[in-house]
């Protein structure tokens, strides 16, 4: 028979086919799972880019590199160490993960100038892992009441080519010394890092400069004896260029005073030229006509509708002028928040009345004029809608927490009286914000 006598070929044991195969599964499984450890760590160092970068403010920024830096190699304690002008010596220092008790056992220590292990970092500005902080030959010791810290993970983080400052992290929750991959996580972070402390700065520059500029078209208010006023102005704390609020208050023959408050909608040049154009065009309009607030107000959005291509604007238009042993306070409202009266003694009052609409919409539609008569000692409160917009909270609402803010503050002179609405307002600050109020002389 055919094949009688041949060798037969070999099969494989089955008992080391099975062992073959689990240590392949096993070998795959080792690597699926580095594959997906290495992916969480890349998805976590993504979002902490992401996190810092959102924060524009600089002292914001530095905190939550230092927080996002902890979070990311899981250590207990943190720092950020800025450099001074001279580059060799620290001017601030950041620190997280300290306790209540530990901080206070810190309290009369200054922060650290730079010396030890982190002046090294400072001379020698490469990535340093330090298993042993005592037995580094550049260590100082810790002076008394720091906690006991055994390993440092020190990264510089350079901006424009500069080396800012230093990031420090020290003990793993884990009890490990930290590790390369840890020291590539936090080059990676403070790469990142340095790009979010230039944004900052740069935004910084830029919000002070568009404040200055608009401040300087916002009017210093004149003399208005016999009333008295304040003013004040403050931007967004969201990034935004310029703001379109404006205020002004003119005063005209006979104790007359005229006050207007406004908001142009935008935020930037062309809200900033508009708000400009349109306080001069009004202020022309009320030394030239003697008419009511919204015959004034009428003339004016057909004045900008003619020679401007500005955008819409409400506003508040208000005359307060004698009327015998009293005030008589006559006003007109293109589409703008109604305003507060505080007579002396009561609850301050919201004076709601029909708004109008905007200028820059309708030419044609009537501007309604309201009255009311205030006594001697009265304030009136005109202000945009920055003060009191909050998107938690209906409108209403948060005109009751200014009713209730501009009653506890009655008392104080105006200058104060303004700055502590300003400080305490119930919006949630997305807008900038004015406020303009003037009291009649007492009795």
């Amino acid at each position: 028979m055919a094949g009688e006598g041949g060798a037969r070929p070999r099969q494989p044991h089955i008992p080391d086919l099975h062992e073959r195969l689990r240590a392949e599964l096993g070998r795959i499984d080792e690597q699926l799972r580095a594959m997906l450890g290495a992916m969480d760590r890349l998805q976590g160092l993504l979002d902490a880019v992401v996190s810092i970068s959102r924060e524009v403010e600089l002292p914001a920024v530095l905190q939550r590199i230092v927080t996002t830096a902890m979070d990311l190699v899981g250590a207990r304690y943190g720092a950020l160490g800025v450099l001074d002008e001279s580059g060799g010596h620290l001017e601030q220092f950041i620190t997280a993960g300290l306790s209540e008790e530990e901080r206070a056992e810190l309290a009369g220590t200054g922060f650290p100038r730079g010396r030890g292990v982190l002046g090294h970092l400072i001379r020698h500005p490469e990535p340093l892992r330090v298993d042993s902080i005592q037995a580094h030959p550049s260590s100082t010791g810790f002076p008394p009441g720091h906690p006991r810290m055994r390993t440092l993970l020190g990264v510089a983080i350079n901006v424009r080519g500069e080396i800012y400052g230093d990031l420090y992290l020290s003990e793993r929750r884990d009890g490990e010394p930290f590790d390369a991959h840890d020291e590539n996580v936090v080059v990676a972070l403070a790469g990142a890092a340095g790009i979010a402390i230039e944004n900052a700065r740069l935004f910084e520059r830029v919000r002070v400069g568009a404040e200055q500029f608009q401040r300087l078209l916002l009017p210093t208010l004149p003399d208005l004896r016999p009333f008295t006023a304040a003013a004040i102005y403050r931007p967004a704390t969201e990034p935004s260029q310029l703001g379109g609020d404006w205020y002004d208050a003119v005063p005209l023959p006979g104790n007359v005073v005229a006050v207007v408050i406004g908001d142009v909608v935008g935020h930037d040049l062309r809200a900033a030229a508009s708000m400009a154009s349109t306080r001069n065009m009004l202020r022309a309009l009320l030394f030239e006509r003697g008419d009511s607030p919204g015959a004034v107000l009428a003339q004016l959005d057909r004045t900008l509708q003619a020679l401007t291509n500005n955008p819409l604007t409400t506003t508040t238009l208000a005359r307060i002028e004698p009327a015998g042993p009293v005030w008589r306070l006559r006003w007109s409202s293109a589409g703008h928040v109604p305003h507060l009266l505080i007579v002396p003694g009561q609850r301050a009052e919201t004076l709601f009345a029909e708004p109008g609409l905007p200028l820059g919409v309708a030419t044609e539609e009537p501007r309604p004029d309201h009255s009311r008569y205030i006594p001697p000692d009265s304030t009136v409160v005109f202000f945009t809608d920055g003060l009191i917009e909050h998107p938690a909270r209906p409108i209403d609402d948060s005109l009751d927490q200014l009713t209730d803010l501009a009653t506890r503050y009655a008392a104080l002179p105006l200058a104060e009286f303004v700055q502590a609405l300003a400080d305490h307002h119930p919006s949630d600050g997305h807008d900038d914000m004015a406020v303009l109020a003037l009291r009649t002389p007492p009795a």
